[in-house]
């Protein structure tokens, strides 16, 4: 007879840890307790040593789904002569060493089955949980994760639902998120002016969308804006609402057969669609689809549809209720955070959605939809978010001290980094606007008191503009912290080193929009040779005026006057659609270099070849002539590349793309299709990146390429790069656990502070 102590850290609380281990104990007929605190469980357990051997290998070998052990440490105690197996009380005792909170879990199949069965008690109740899916991080208030510290703790459980969590052998046992009609959170039905109705609220909000009505849905992590999505007038009237004119709308579907009659779906990306993390995946619209037809207005001027299934129960009813798929978008005015809070839906959304369908669950924290693609049978993440926040990766090197990195400006997500453990936050969002920086201000306050870490060291990108950057540095003169600046790029390289778990040198391709280079300039098209601690440049695109700085990006002609203007080419094409004034004073700013900072961005070239090939010369969003560019070069086969010329000697290769720009003009000019000028840009792109990296690996004999930053994004892009540089005896490290955008560069300035401090060590 033996009696041992395991300390158990890992991803352990809200997955169903306790009620296994519980059952696992009493097969093997053990005696002794569960009980989670801070930082994972406790467990004693006494019986004969094989049991408690057969005990120990199946927690390590078989642990429950969703649930991973880091570290178990096992000591042996006295014996004490205990008669049973219990699940106690948790124990909260100071600040952990390593919290962690579980990622929300979508419906399963078993409750699924009780929604739709008329007999059971929970038949259509639309927040039917078990100790297997449900919400977790959005309802979290504190840890352990019990009942009480979540926003459940608002409602008392009655009699047959507190006998199902006291009984072992329900599959609600130990759910701290069990509810029924009789207990558990409400629906509620209200018009804009907040007057609640006494109508079914499912059944109204189901009539108002299929009669073409906008309705605000809270769902797991916020607000959604839902509309019919078969139905253009809706879509139009949301677009018009929203003022989002062209920005892709995610649709839901009832079920992955629903999705693919409309869109063609790989194993894969089925997968995906199925996963519990439920992200939006983009995915290949069908040309001819099968009987439903999609808007066009969902995704004007895109191959591709965001598609997503239902999360919750909640979302299940409704689409059941409304007979078809629903836009579902982000419930916000543009530019602006999720809103999570019913007060603020109601004074913000009051003039999008013609009614509110609510429930008195408290959101603690708010929570976007993830998304996410497929790009050659692999895994692309695009934001990170519900589903998958705040999901720990493991970094390569230990973080000395506990570390917050900030991230970037636009897309941003923040991270907090203690020992190996890197948790990042869900989707912040572009932290241009007041309300989405005072957002980020409050998400990372209550990160820190969830996760009990106080940072010693902030970390943040080198611009000096970025709002990320400021907090860091304001914060730190005003509490004391360290600082540590990184720059933008070598965030993005090292935040796919993490992810593979390398701290080698590398090359690494770093394409996106902007990035405050080291020379003063703004990067964007970047070879970079180092690695987790540091790098330095190897290669770039050729350099071009950014006339009119930010307003460039939102109005690609500019960028397509300025490489014109820099590859020697005639411009009249761009002055007749634009006009000759407009034409002129953007000449000048370039040749007097007035608000016209210089720029090798790959983001800034595409926007210059979509204006050229006359697809768009202005955008209404981030990346829409680049997303719009890519649709159309996957139409069509490969014919042909426009290639550049590489230029320089020793380390300052250059991409030069004036042989590209000059390429595409003349095809143009000619009469040749846009969707031919993109793939051939696309093509002679890549010819150029693994050009460029047979050249470094010459000279420096690294064989290993990271793709990385938003432009590698784009499926087609990635694809076709991963192939050649394989082809040509690379290894290629592709993002495949946080997006290659600034979406995942919070990890990559975590992964740069934990190496540095190592190397001081």
């Amino acid at each position: 007879m033996e009696r041992r102590s395991l300390a158990i850290r890992g991803t352990v609380q809200g997955v169903g840890f306790r009620p296994f281990v519980y059952r696992l104990a009493w097969r093997l007929e053990l005696r002794g307790f569960i009980r989670n605190v801070s930082d994972g469980v406790m467990i004693e357990v006494e019986g004969d040593r094989g049991a408690l051997d057969d005990f120990e290998h199946q927690l390590k070998t078989s642990p429950p789904r969703f649930s991973t052990i880091d570290a178990c440490a096992s000591v042996s105690l006295a014996v004490e002569g205990t008669k049973d197996f219990r699940i106690e009380t948790s124990f909260v005792a100071g600040a952990a060493t390593s919290p962690r909170v579980t990622a929300d879990i979508a419906t399963c199949a078993a409750c699924l089955a009780e929604l739709d069965d008329p007999t059971n008690r929970r038949f259509r109740y639309p927040f039917i949980t078990c100790a297997g899916c449900g919400p977790r991080l959005t309802v979290v208030t504190g840890v352990p994760y019990d009942r009480e510290r979540t926003t459940m703790a608002a409602f008392t459980m009655c009699g047959p639902c507190r006998r199902e969590y006291d009984d072992p052998a329900d599959r609600r046992f130990d759910a701290q998120t069990i509810a029924c009609w009789d207990c558990g959170p409400q629906l509620t039905w209200c018009d804009p002016s907040g007057m609640t109705s006494s109508a079914s609220p499912m059944e109204a909000a189901a009539d108002l969308l299929t009669a073409g009505r906008i309705v605000a849905v809270k769902g797991l992590g916020g607000y959604h804006l839902a509309c019919d999505a078969t139905n253009s007038a809706a879509v139009q009237r949301l677009r018009q609402r929203k003022h989002r004119d062209a920005q892709p709308f995610a649709v839901m579907f009832e079920s992955a057969d629903a999705v693919s009659a409309v869109c063609a779906i790989s194993a894969l990306e089925q997968q995906l669609l199925l996963a519990s993390t439920r992200p939006i995946v983009l995915l290949t619209r069908r040309r001819h689809p099968e009987g439903l037809s999609l808007a066009e207005g969902v995704a004007p001027g895109c191959a591709t549809v965001g598609a997503m299934l239902a999360p919750t129960p909640l979302h299940h009813l409704l689409l059941k209720a409304a007979g078809g798929p629903l836009v579902m978008t982000s419930g916000n005015r543009s530019h602006e955070p999720t809103i999570a809070e019913d007060d603020a839906a109601v004074l913000q959304l009051a003039d999008i959605a013609d009614a509110f369908l609510m429930h008195n669950r408290v959101i603690h924290v708010r929570c976007d939809d993830s998304v996410t693609r497929v790009a050659n049978e692999r895994e692309l993440p695009l934001r990170r978010s519900r589903g998958y926040a705040p999901h720990p990766i493991h970094l390569p090197l230990s973080s000395a001290v506990p570390t917050l990195a900030v991230g970037g400006q636009l897309k941003n997500t923040f991270a907090l980094g203690y020992e190996h453990d890197a948790t990042i936050s869900h989707h912040v969002g572009d932290l241009d606007d007041l309300t989405a920086y005072r957002a980020f201000m409050r998400d990372i306050t209550l990160y820190e008191r969830l996760f009990n870490t106080g940072p010693r060291l902030l970390v943040h990108d080198r611009h000096p503009g970025y709002a990320s950057t400021r907090y860091a540095l304001e914060r730190a003169a005003l509490e004391g912290q360290s600082t540590l600046a990184v720059q933008h790029h070598h965030a993005h390289i090292a935040s796919c080193l993490a992810e593979h778990g390398t701290t080698t040198p590398v090359i690494g391709v770093a394409f996106d929009g902007t990035g405050f280079g080291d020379d003063g300039t703004i990067w964007g098209g970047e070879f970079l040779i180092g690695d987790l601690v540091s790098v330095r440049r190897a290669a770039s695109l050729r350099p071009v005026a950014m006339p009119g700085g930010e307003l460039a990006v939102r109005e690609p002609w500019r960028m397509a006057l300025s490489h014109l203007l820099d590859a020697g080419e005639d411009t009249t094409a761009i002055r007749g659609r634009v006009g000759q004034g407009r034409c002129r004073i953007v000449t000048r700013m370039i040749e007097r270099r007035v608000n016209a900072p210089l720029t090798s961005s790959a983001g800034r070239l595409f926007d210059a070849i979509a204006a050229i090939a006359g697809l768009r010369d202005a955008v209404s969003f981030e990346g829409q002539a680049a997303m719009e560019l890519e649709s159309l070069a996957a139409s069509v086969p490969p014919d042909g590349a426009y290639d550049a010329a590489v230029d320089g000697h020793g380390e300052g290769l250059v991409i030069d793309t004036r042989p590209v720009i000059r390429a595409a003009r003349a095809d143009h000019a000619a009469g040749v299709a846009a969707a031919k000028i993109a793939r051939r840009f696309h093509s002679g792109l890549t010819n150029a990146i693994v050009s460029v990296c047979v050249a470094i690996r010459g000279r420096t004999g690294l064989a290993t390429v990271v793709l990385t930053g938003g432009v590698f994004q784009n499926a087609l892009l990635t694809v076709d790069c991963d192939r050649q540089l394989t082809e040509a005896g690379f290894r290629v490290l592709r993002h495949h656990l946080v997006p290659p955008g600034d979406g995942g560069i919070s990890l990559g300035q975590l992964a740069v502070a934990a190496a540095r401090s190592h190397v001081c060590a």
